[in-house]
């Protein structure tokens, strides 16, 4: 995502445009699960933008492509009744003008509500230090490449004995990745809730 973008190009008009789209999928019930975009209905992704491509986001929304991503794992996640409300609930709650910095800052704390989370239930003493480390890379919002090669070298020699999906959080540090590892619709609901109240509050 480049520098200079800002969540919907700052343009209100921009903001309404999608989510007028929006609403008339979801009033034709055209938002559904397993479909990116195809005769006219498809995922939060395919009727935002109208095709399979996360990328996408970046150009027209101004939004990164690392936050599509997420929002279709949470999407796919979420029982029908909830999965057709969110990808409206997840616009709206987007402020006009977001930073990538502001949005990396959300990237942060979405993470370490995910991993802190595996912490509170992980059983593993190895996962736990490895999840644990990762947070502290979070939390101070680190960019020492050498930190979190280590810290996924270390997921995945975890990941190859055991615990698979809270290594494999640990090891992508990726928003997505985490969201997949939840086994139950009820994580994805806490999930989409933490994420709607984060980035409702990310120009603050």
């Amino acid at each position: 995502m480049s520098s200079y973008l800002q969540s919907f190009h700052n343009k209100q008009s921009v903001k309404q445009k999608y989510l007028t789209r929006l609403e008339e999928h979801y009033k034709q019930d055209e938002i559904i699960h397993g479909v990116y975009w195809e005769g006219g209905k498809g995922c939060a992704v395919g009727c935002t933008v109208h095709s399979n491509s996360h990328q996408c986001y970046e150009k027209e929304l101004g939004i990164p492509k690392w936050l599509a991503l997420l929002e279709d794992s949470i999407f796919e996640g979420l029982q029908n009744g909830k999965s057709k409300e969110f990808p409206l609930q997840f616009l709206k709650a987007i402020p006009l003008g977001v930073t990538q910095q502001q949005f990396q800052t959300v990237y942060h704390k979405f993470c370490i509500f995910i991993l802190e989370d595996i912490v509170k239930t992980e059983k593993n003493e190895k996962i736990i230090k490895i999840v644990s480390d990762v947070l502290i890379l979070h939390k101070n919002k680190l960019k020492n490449k050498p930190a979190w090669s280590a810290a996924r070298s270390a997921a995945w020699s975890a990941a190859e004995s055991a615990a698979w999906s809270a290594a494999w959080s640990a090891a992508e540090s990726a928003a997505r990745s985490a969201a997949r590892s939840a086994a139950r619709s009820a994580a994805f609901s806490k999930m989409a809730d933490k994420l709607l109240l984060l980035l409702q509050e990310s120009n603050k």
